[in-house]
């Protein structure tokens, strides 16, 4: 079994402010970093870290040789990222006292991926094969496509949210993640209850309150609370419960126990500051379990 990920890659620049910027206000900003990001790399090194094999369909410019580097490092297959002449996607983001965030983002590489690229990666999907997907590239409808006709099944993150996309994603989903914003949103558009998205499984997120994930063929709700830790930077958090659980999947795992093992990985990388950089190891999130469960 192999997970594939049609995922961004950004050059993530944090800024850390007293508060949240509001209209008009020019911030001074306390501290300042740089990291990986992008929800495609952090789901990626979110799957690697948690001992998947996963492989990550994508594009840099130039400057994002060392994006590359780092996904190499973490044990992300690479072979199907390209170099390509436009810049690498990047994000400004904004960290408040309280760990809450503002993000704005340049797409950059990720809207430069190519058809050719996206068929080549996928010539080996199969049934009992993963693809990633969320709405930060190009060629997400098409790769979603092309993987279901291989028996592929696909998850996709309808984020950052648009109702439009979503809506035409429904059909070659398997899984659709949402936050629960995001899921009245889309129920709204639609014009039905959040339980009538006509897709196969549905995962809910609700951050500190936890998950939920339904299959609609039986009704069946699956509900898992998250784990109570003190935030200090919620940015990737949900990427990193996406990629642990699609891991989990990966493994054999059942739905609530990859949600389990998901909701411990984002309890410890919101106790970080950074996406990618901050994602846990198997081993520190199995700890984390053990003594959880030993309490």
């Amino acid at each position: 079994m192999a997970i594939y990920n049609l995922g961004s890659i950004n050059i993530d620049n944090f800024y850390e402010v007293e508060h949240l910027p509001k209209p008009g206000e020019t911030l001074a900003s306390v501290d300042h970093h740089v990291g990986l990001g992008g929800k495609g790399a952090n789901q990626s090194i979110a799957a690697a870290m948690a001992g998947a094999p996963i492989k990550h369909i994508g594009a840099v410019g130039q400057e994002g040789a060392w994006c590359k580097a780092r996904l190499d490092e973490a044990g992300v297959d690479t072979s199907d990222l390209l170099t390509v002449d436009a810049a690498t996607g990047h994000a400004n983001i904004c960290v408040d006292a309280e760990g809450e965030n503002m993000i704005v983002l340049f797409a950059g590489a990720n809207h430069a991926i190519m058809d050719a690229q996206v068929t080549d990666a996928l010539e080996q999907a199969g049934h009992d094969d993963t693809l990633i997907l969320q709405n930060e590239t190009n060629m997400t409808f098409e790769a979603a496509c092309l993987a279901r006709s291989k028996g592929a099944f696909v998850v996709y993150s309808a984020a950052p949210f648009s109702a439009k996309m979503a809506a035409r994603m429904l059909p070659v989903t398997d899984l659709l993640v949402v936050n629960e914003v995001e899921a009245r949103q889309l129920s709204q558009a639609l014009g039905v209850n959040i339980e009538q998205i006509d897709v196969p499984e549905l995962l809910i997120t609700r951050g500190a309150d936890g998950a939920s994930w339904r299959f609609n063929a039986t009704g069946e709700q699956i509900d898992v609370p998250a784990f109570k830790v003190d935030p200090v930077d919620t940015t990737g958090a949900g990427d990193c419960f996406i990629g642990y659980v699609v891991a989990g999947l990966d493994q054999g795992l059942e739905a609530g126990d990859a949600m389990r093992l998901g909701a411990a990985a984002s309890a410890i990388q919101v106790t970080r500051h950074g996406t990618a950089d901050a994602m846990p190891t198997r081993i520190e999130v199995d700890a984390f379990l053990a003594e959880i469960g030993s309490i």
